[in-house]
């Protein structure tokens, strides 16, 4: 779905809001709501392995309330080099000490590069000086595009390389995660009316019966989600499915 009319609230600043469907997407999502502004998601298929997830994005778009769903194809099958987009076995039962070694190989080379130049496209199409991405540098991914300085450098680039910026209308990428443990963002997002049941975070879920896909539960997505979960005393709902 997609909505280029005015905003029907002239005076509500606009935020593009990257929503994979996951735990930190959704929670995202739901704090740029709260801070006032009329968010426009955008979700992409590029060729993942937990294509599933997109079905979570358009659950947590709707119950949230977006004023636009945009869905992007591109495929990164094209190059592989990722558990997620290639032939590669999705790491399972890892500790925390693997989880922390190294970049792992679900790491999709450029990824979040490649996002974020899609959601400046839009952003200036739509008049937005607003992106949201839920990145996060605390919870032992390893990944190097969830770094505070590498997306301080992509907003320096994106300033440099828009109408505008060159005109002096200055384009802010929000990251509210990026130092959070995921204990606060699961209290955060539960506070803002996230309905965690309807997320998926999971690298490599499995068939439940037609139409239907189940967490693994093994792989490190689904560990880090489910022991956040216990600390707080819960268990997480996307493994009850």
């Amino acid at each position: 779905m997609a909505d280029d009319t005015p905003s029907t609230h002239p005076d509500t600043p606009r935020a593009v809001v990257l929503l994979s469907g996951g735990l930190d997407s959704a929670t995202t999502l739901a704090i740029a709501r709260g801070e006032g502004f009329e968010c426009h998601a955008m979700s992409f298929d590029y060729g993942q392995r937990h294509r599933v997830e997109l079905d979570a994005a358009r659950r947590v778009a709707e119950s949230l309330g977006v004023a636009s769903h945009r869905w992007v194809s591109i495929d990164l099958r094209a190059f592989g080099g990722s558990a997620l987009t290639d032939r590669i076995d999705v790491p399972k039962d890892r500790d925390e000490s693997a989880m922390t070694h190294g970049i792992p190989v679900t790491y999709v080379p450029a990824r979040n590069t490649i996002f974020l130049a899609y959601a400046l496209a839009l952003a200036e199409v739509i008049g937005s000086g607003d992106i949201f991405i839920g990145v996060n540098a605390v919870d032992y991914s390893g990944y190097p595009d969830c770094r505070p300085e590498y997306v301080a450098a992509f907003e320096r680039t994106a300033n440099l390389a828009t109408r505008a910026g060159v005109e002096g209308k200055r384009l802010r990428i929000h990251t509210p995660l990026i130092q959070w443990p995921k204990t606060r963002i699961i209290e955060t997002g539960l506070r803002l009316g996230v309905d965690f049941a309807l997320t998926h975070s999971c690298y490599d879920p499995q068939p439940a019966g037609k139409d239907v896909w189940r967490a693994c539960g093994r792989c490190d997505s689904c560990l880090i989600r489910k022991q956040a979960f216990e600390q707080l005393g819960m268990r997480d709902p996307a493994l009850t499915r």
